[in-house]
């Protein structure tokens, strides 16, 4: 039922165009007012002697300065404001099998840093703040489901980590349930197949971050029968399925395995607290904490009004970034297999130094005009004729802490001159080799994660 959702574009209840529509309409109906303010006009956020930032509560997040000592990559001692939020929310998608194919409920909701307001999102995205009404507004809708939910419905469950440059080692509950009961289904809701949300991953920032993190973890190969399905795929989407499924590897996986354990030996990262009032290269004024070179991102506070949340007016701290992101796997044929370019990335708020990373993730403003001094493998990637660019869209980071992020999302075939042999932090995997390490926590990043989340069969 899984791979039948996969492969149903079109269904019952809803056409794809008529879900675009529907966000579109969402969009027009929804009273959105988010206003930049001072930072001493948040309600119920105030800053504490050091410049931190926080809620009067003492829960949802705050953002605190770090101090960052590492040997890896030319910049090796840094201060920076981060978010700190070591609570662990549900990001959930409840489904319910309708003539034999899975549907998933998704939300149309509103963050106050989404780039166009309304996206995709899951039945559930609420952090453990917001199910315990610390804001004193409504419980977050099917909530319910997920906290009773009994392991015969769990399809999966998985903590998994969120932004290393932005978090200080934030994680997230991700799961998918299935129930038999009827659901009823609210006003911002709709069942949607799996196929439809692939297809609408196609559409820059129409489906959101914390979607694509959870529909990241569905290894669609468990699910497949082959003599019923493969006729359906593409000739891209069987090869993403021999891809899951082979033993015919380049490099095995407890090679793998290996190669990251060194990596993480080899590699220090000391993270330890910092006044954010000391913090070379800030600034802080009334209005924002930023970077006088305009590089990397700034903190803003914004005052937020969306009329069908479970609080429909709050003050909160943003982070913006100064510039676009690029995120790229570069994936190969070897011996007829699909390989991903993977590389081990270290950024200041893993929670165990290096996390798998897509070929190439780097700030576009940030790039050095020397080619020499560039991300390994950019030029190939920026530089890629249209055949070969398998995916091509702009995708939002997660709106609830982030104002107006998006990174452009690419999957590039190289070509059969592209080298085997590669440096040193950089390996090929198949996609059923990812998915291993899919399986357990903090070892694939968000950004390989909402790649490999978009991957079309059909």
């Amino acid at each position: 039922m899984i791979i039948k959702s996969l492969l149903t574009t079109e269904n019952v209840f809803n056409s794809t165009e008529e879900l675009k529509s529907w966000i579109e309409q969402r969009n027009r109906e929804v009273e959105v007012k988010i206003e930049q303010i001072p930072f001493n006009q948040m309600k119920m956020w105030h800053s504490e002697p050091d410049g931190s930032i926080c809620h009067d509560s003492g829960r949802f997040f705050s953002i605190v300065g770090i101090d960052v000592k590492t040997d890896y990559g030319t910049n090796q001692h840094w201060r920076q404001p981060i978010i700190c939020q070591p609570e662990v929310g549900y990001l959930g998608i409840l489904t319910k099998e309708f003539d034999g194919v899975l549907y998933f409920l998704m939300q149309a909701k509103i963050e106050p840093g989404n780039v166009n307001c309304v996206q995709i999102s899951p039945t559930l995205q609420a952090t453990k703040s917001n199910y315990s009404r610390i804001h004193q507004g409504k419980s977050p809708n099917y909530l319910e489901y997920f906290v009773n939910a009994k392991p015969e419905n769990i399809i999966l469950d998985q903590l998994q980590s969120e932004q290393g440059a932005r978090f200080l080692r934030k994680r997230n509950r991700n799961i998918i349930i299935k129930v038999d009961e009827d659901i009823e289904v609210l006003e911002d809701y709709r069942w949607m197949t799996l196929g439809q949300i692939k297809e609408l991953m196609h559409y820059d920032n129409l489906v959101n971050m914390d979607t694509r993190t959870v529909l990241s973890g569905l290894k669609l190969s468990n699910f497949v029968s082959p003599l019923n399905d493969l006729k359906e795929m593409s000739e891209l989407g069987r090869g993403w399925l021999l891809s899951s499924t082979t033993n015919h590897v380049h490099i095995a996986t407890d090679v793998h395995l290996s190669w990251l354990t060194q990596l993480k030996s080899k590699y220090d990262l000391q993270v330890s607290p910092c006044p954010i009032n000391d913090m070379p290269g800030w600034e802080r004024n009334e209005m924002e904490l930023v970077r006088p070179d305009s590089k990397y991102f700034k903190v803003i506070a914004v005052n937020v009004t969306i009329s069908n949340r479970e609080v429909a007016s709050w003050c909160q701290p943003l982070v913006q970034p100064m510039q676009d992101g690029l995120c790229a796997f570069i994936v190969k044929k070897i011996e007829g297999v699909y390989h991903f370019l993977v590389q081990a990335k270290l950024e200041c708020g893993n929670l165990d130094v290096l996390e798998l990373a897509p070929t190439v993730q780097c700030l576009t403003g940030n790039v050095p005009e020397d080619p020499k001094s560039r991300p390994a493998f950019y030029d190939y990637v920026v530089n890629a004729p249209k055949e070969r660019i398998l995916l091509d869209a702009l995708q939002s980071e997660e709106g609830g802490r982030f104002y107006h992020e998006q990174n452009r999302n690419l999957l590039v075939e190289a070509d059969e001159d592209f080298p085997i042999e590669l440096p040193e932090r950089y390996t090929w995997m198949t996609l059923g080799q990812i998915y291993e390490f899919l399986r357990f926590n903090n070892y694939l990043n968000i950004q390989a994660r909402s790649i490999i989340s978009a991957l079309s069969y059909k």
